[in-house]
């Protein structure tokens, strides 16, 4: 087993820790250098891309709920300090493709376990170098015995362990932060995040959420989901699919840009009404834009049932929110549960905290971009900020958490992107509760 899985709780926890503490070495390393006469900028940049290599390596290393973490930190990149050099822009693009798969010889136990000790005769060819590493299984690329080229994705032996250990060390740290902000309700939500996370262990479950994709959208034209072909608790066998990941598409030209961001939300939207489920991993990762210009789409491990569709809270929440009416704001964000009974609030600053989720939808079309979302979220890291407090005082029911997660992470990659694609029409299509039509304001 590999020494990152290997490693027992308190050993994982302690790598984790190892991020924020090894940081604040080199901080103070560097201010040394400054006062000894290094230049500054040449300090802060050579700080900034150990830090980022150091995250990098750790995270990729522990696989597991660390590596997931990283890799949903991925969709939001742009709200890190501002970095000229892109280092944690790299960092984090690279735990969604770059991560190193385990030695053959430690993943192929699993193999044997779940097809059998004749596993290879139900192939062709298949090669032993991992093409492509996430967070719980690293995928190998074989031929079936038919011909056809696949997808083997292997669970990491220990996988569950760790993953179980890095729930642990999230689980005492949101309770400490619950009884710093006692506005706060973190621990209903990291136990919903811990249920959404070990189903995801399941390959059998992964394997019929993703035939059921495959059968919404059998031969539509915008979208590609690859066949299963076999399905075990911890091995996975689909078709294969090429393309290029999304993440690798910012600098691509503008209609390729727009064609990727407007099939990617389409997806994320419309998988309840389609499906009966919700995508919950929306990491660009998990997405490749086909040499014929669909979307095709990867993993299907995260995913939320919802045999009626979507269910109708969050189209309301963006509704009132686009009221303009801080009063109706306040009343509809109750109604929803969104602010418990007895606890006060600023409309008028929620407002303003929620504008990343609602004001795209102002627009028939709308531009995102990095510098835009980085502006609307800058002012909320920081806790002298008066909007810092907005947040403490929300509290996001535990069922509607992989709802939001999903529409932080849309608007994350498609600020990535810098894709510009028609919102409000599509929110009126997919999403239930969204029924008005505001005047839309010049995008930003």
């Amino acid at each position: 087993m590999s020494a990152g899985l290997a490693t027992a709780g308190p050993v994982r926890t302690v790598r984790l820790l190892s991020l924020p503490a090894a940081a604040g070495v080199r901080a103070a390393g560097g201010a040394v250098r400054r006062l000894a006469g290094a230049e500054p900028h040449l300090v802060r940049e050579e700080t900034r891309r150990a830090n980022a290599a150091h995250a990098r390596r750790v995270l990729g290393e522990l696989k597991g709920g660390a590596l997931k973490a990283g890799q949903l930190l991925s969709t939001v990149e742009m709200l890190f300090p501002a970095d000229p050099e892109q280092s944690w822009r790299e960092a984090l693009v690279a735990l969604q493709e770059g991560n190193r798969g385990l030695p053959f010889r430690e993943v192929e136990p699993v193999l044997v376990a779940e097809l059998g000790r004749d596993w290879r005769r139900r192939f062709r060819g298949f090669e032993e170098e991992a093409t492509a590493a996430a967070s719980l299984g690293q995928v190998h690329r074989a031929v079936w015995a038919d011909g056809r080229t696949v997808a083997v994705k292997v669970q990491y032996p220990g996988v569950r362990e760790a993953l179980a250990a890095d729930l642990r060390a999230v689980s005492v740290a949101t309770r400490l932060a619950a009884m710093v902000a006692r506005g706060m309700t973190l621990p209903p939500l990291v136990a919903e995040l811990r249920t959404r996370l070990v189903e995801e262990l399941d390959y059998v479950r992964e394997g019929a959420t993703q035939a059921a994709f495959a059968d919404a959208f059998a031969d539509d034209p915008d979208v590609l989901v690859p066949e299963v072909v076999e399905a075990r608790s911890r091995v996975l066998v689909s078709t294969w699919l090429n393309g290029t990941p999304l993440a690798r598409l910012a600098d691509a030209d503008a209609a390729t840009r727009d064609r990727a961001g407007l099939l990617y939300q389409r997806f994320l939207l419309s998988g309840p009404a389609r499906a009966g489920i919700l995508h919950t991993d929306p990491h660009p990762g998990n997405f490749r834009l086909t040499g014929e210009g669909r979307i095709g789409v990867l993993d299907f491990g995260s995913a939320l049932r919802m045999p009626d569709g979507m269910p109708p809270t969050f189209g309301r929440l963006i509704t009132v929110l686009l009221s303009g009416d801080p009063a109706a704001v306040e009343r509809g964000l109750r109604a929803e549960g969104f602010v418990r009974p007895g606890v006060t609030v600023d409309a008028r600053r929620l407002v303003d905290y929620l504008a990343p989720f609602s004001e795209p939808a102002r627009h028939e079309a709308f531009t995102y971009s990095r510098a835009w979302l980085r502006s609307q979220f800058g002012r909320l890291g920081d806790p002298r900020d008066p909007d810092f407090a907005v947040a403490l005082r929300l509290d996001l029911p535990a069922e509607h958490l992989f709802t939001h997660r999903v529409w932080l992470g849309v608007v994350g990659v498609l600020s990535q992107l810098g894709a510009t694609v028609p919102v409000r029409s599509e929110l009126q299509r997919w999403l239930p509760g969204f029924a008005v039509r505001p005047r839309a304001r010049p995008s930003r």
